[in-house]
């Protein structure tokens, strides 16, 4: 498979109006997680295997690097699938960068499903658009 035939990362970069701990806290702890994205088991060890609950699907995921308050990044699933979480103090403020990486060619179905790549990929796009923008914005700009 060649570099170029892959399906494009998904990439989301927002500014919150939240110190970088709060951020971190967000993203980097199992309630955090669970408060935006879905339940967990996360434990920011890097190593730790922890599983995330959607409404279709129980999926193993696997720490991979964690550098608090600055980088969290773990394997998701069993298609190849990493998802870090970037971050750095603006004053007080935090630039968040989301990266979903690890995607198949566009034309390839992912196995066990009936989608391609390319589609789930863009699915998932849009969610994470509601997740960082709605959800993780609410969770660290409340009071």
């Amino acid at each position: 498979m060649s570099e170029t035939n892959k399906v494009p990362e998904i990439k989301k970069q927002v500014v919150f109006d939240a110190p970088i701990e709060k951020v971190w806290k967000a993203v980097a702890t199992s309630d955090g997680i669970a408060e935006w994205f879905m339940p967990n088991d996360f434990e920011p060890i890097e190593g730790h295997q922890f599983y995330i609950k959607s409404q279709f699907e129980t999926s193993l995921c696997k720490v991979i690097k964690i550098n608090p308050p600055k980088e969290l990044t773990f394997s998701w699933g069993e298609f190849g699938w990493e998802v870090s979480f970037l971050l750095e103090a603006i004053e007080e403020r935090t630039s968040f960068t989301l990266i979903h990486s690890g995607w198949g060619e566009p034309d390839e179905t992912i196995p066990g499903q009936s989608r391609t790549y390319l589609t789930t990929r863009n699915i998932m796009n849009n969610g994470w658009d509601k997740l960082v923008d709605n959800g993780l914005r609410k969770v660290v700009e409340e009071e």
